[in-house]
C-alpha cells in the first residue's frame, strides 16, 4: 500500500512540476547533467550583493510556489501548511525536482527551512509558532544563526554577548561572527549570556532578533575565495521584547543544541556545493589526468568515496523512514562528506598544476580555485573536525569525555 501511495505521489509531483513553467534541466546524450561542463564549482558564493539578492529572491519565490501547492513542507503538520507525510515522500519529491532547473541553492534559505523553523516548532511558544513558522517555510522571511563569536567558536558555550533584563525587554550588547547570509535575513536566532554568575552552559538564553533593529550593524567578511558569504554582526544596546525570547530564561544552551542537531543532520546529507563527481571526471578527461596511473588512482579513490557516500545516504534514509534518530552518525557523515570534497581538491591540484591559478579562459582551470579555496571552510562550518570527533568518541564509542573544570566554574570566573 505504501509503495503504491509513493508511486502515485511521485506521478502527481512530476505532473505538477511539469506544469509549473520551471524549465527542465538540460542533459547530455549520456543522460548526465549538462552542468558537468559548467565552471561553477564554488563551495561558497562569490557573488556581488545584487547578484546574491537576485539569487535568493528567485529561490524564495520558488519556495512560495512549492509551499502554496503543498510541496514546500511535506513532512510538517497541516497546521503549518504541511501534509504530515513521512521523509520518504520528501526524498521522492527531491528526486523529481532535480530534473528541473529551479535556480540553485543558498545556505540562508536552508538554515531558515531546516534549522530555525524546526527549532521554533519544538521550543517556541504557540504565539511564536503562529508568528514565525509559516512565513519562514514560505520563504517570505529568512533567518540566520547568531551563535559564534570571535572567542567562542567551537567552544560556543563560552560566548560573551550579554542580554540584560530591562522590564519587559532585554538589552543586548555583543558581537557575532561567521554569520551566513546576515545581510539578507530579516531575523536572527541569537544566543546571549543572561547570567554570568553560573557555569557557562547554564547562563544563556535564546532570542529571535530582527536584523533591522536599532543597534544592529552587519559587516561582510571577505573570504579568500573572493566572496562575502559570511558576516560580522555587532549588537549595540539592541532592545528585544521578552515575547521574542525563545525558550526559558537560562535554557539557551538547550535551544542552541537543538538547532545544531538539525544542522549536523543537514550537513550529513549536504550536496550541491563544490565540484561534483561528474565535473571531476570531466576535468580528468579534459586534462588527460585519467591516462596517468598516479592520477587515475586518486580518481578511483574519489569514485569509491562517492559510491560509499551514496550507500551511507541510502542507509540513513532507511533509518529515517523507520523513525530512528540520526544522532551522532550525523557527525560521521559530515566528516565523510568533507573528506570527499578535500579529496576532489587534492586531485584537482595534482591534475591542473600551475593552470589552477592561471585565468587563461581554458575550461575548468581557474574556476576550480573556488573549490580548492572553499572546501577547507567546511572543516569548521557546522562544527569543526575536532568537535565532530569528540561527539563520535563520546556518543558512539562510549569513550570518557575530556576533563573540563569550566563546566562547574561560574562563567565570570573563567580565564579568557
Amino acid at each position: 500500500m505504501r509503495d503504491s501511495a509513493l508511486a502515485e505521489f511521485r506521478e502527481q509531483a512530476r505532473s505538477w512540476l511539469a506544469s509549473s513553467r520551471v524549465p527542465y534541466r538540460a542533459t547530455l546524450s549520456d543522460g548526465t547533467d549538462e552542468t558537468v561542463g559548467s565552471d561553477d564549482v564554488s563551495v561558497f558564493h562569490n557573488l556581488s550583493f545584487d547578484d546574491e539578492k537576485r539569487l535568493l529572491d528567485r529561490l524564495c519565490a520558488w519556495q512560495r510556489v512549492k509551499f502554496d501547492a503543498g510541496y514546500g513542507a511535506l513532512t510538517w503538520p497541516e497546521e503549518f501548511g504541511g501534509r504530515s507525510l513521512t521523509p520518504e515522500f520528501e526524498d521522492a519529491f527531491a528526486i523529481e525536482e532535480r530534473a528541473f532547473d529551479t535556480g540553485g541553492s543558498h545556505e540562508l534559505l536552508s538554515v531558515t527551512l531546516h534549522l530555525i523553523a524546526p527549532t521554533i516548532r519544538l521550543l517556541g511558544t504557540d504565539e511564536q509558532r503562529r508568528r514565525f513558522i509559516v512565513p519562514l517555510l514560505r520563504g517570505e522571511e529568512l533567518a540566520c544563526q547568531l551563535f559564534s563569536e570571535p572567542s567562542a567558536g567551537s567552544d560556543l558555550a563560552s560566548l560573551g554577548t550579554r542580554a540584560v533584563r530591562a522590564g519587559d525587554d532585554w538589552i543586548v550588547t555583543g558581537r557575532k561572527v561567521w554569520t551566513s547570509g546576515a545581510r539578507f535575513a530579516q531575523w536572527g536566532e541569537l544566543i546571549a549570556r543572561t547570567d554570568p554568575d553560573v557555569p557557562k552552559h547554564q547562563g544563556m538564553t535564546a532570542f529571535m532578533v530582527p536584523m533591522d533593529a536599532p543597534g544592529v550593524e552587519i559587516r561582510p567578511l571577505r573570504q579568500m575565495s573572493g566572496g562575502t558569504s559570511f558576516n560580522e554582526v555587532f549588537l549595540d544596546r539592541v532592545r528585544i521584547p521578552d515575547g521574542q525570547r525563545l525558550g526559558a530564561v537560562g535554557e539557551g544552551w538547550k535551544v542552541a543544541l537543538t538547532t545544531l542537531g538539525f544542522e549536523r543532520g543537514a550537513s550529513s546529507t549536504s550536496g550541491g556545493v563544490g565540484g561534483s563527481l561528474q565535473q571531476t571526471l570531466a576535468l580528468a578527461s579534459c586534462t588527460g589526468a585519467d591516462a596517468d596511473p598516479v592520477h587515475r588512482q586518486r580518481l578511483a579513490d574519489i569514485v569509491i568515496a562517492h559510491k560509499l557516500g551514496e550507500i551511507a545516504n541510502a542507509r540513513d534514509k532507511q533509518a529515517r523512514e523507520s523513525g530512528e534518530p540520526l544522532g551522532a552518525i550525523g557527525s560521521v557523515r559530515k566528516m565523510q562528506w568533507v573528506g570527499r570534497m578535500l579529496g576532489i581538491s587534492d586531485f584537482v591540484v595534482a591534475a591542473l598544476g600551475p593552470r589552477l591559478v592561471v585565468d587563461s579562459g581554458e575550461w575548468g582551470t581557474y574556476a576550480w580555485g573556488q573549490h580548492v579555496l572553499g572546501a577547507p571552510g567546511y572543516r569548521i562550518a557546522g562544527g569543526s573536525d575536532e568537535i565532530q570527533r569528540n561527539i563520535i568518541a563520546e556518543r558512539m564509542l562510549g569513550l570518557p569525555a575530556e576533563p573540563r573544570g569550566d563546566r562547574v566554574t561560574p562563567w565570570r570566573d573563567i580565564r579568557r
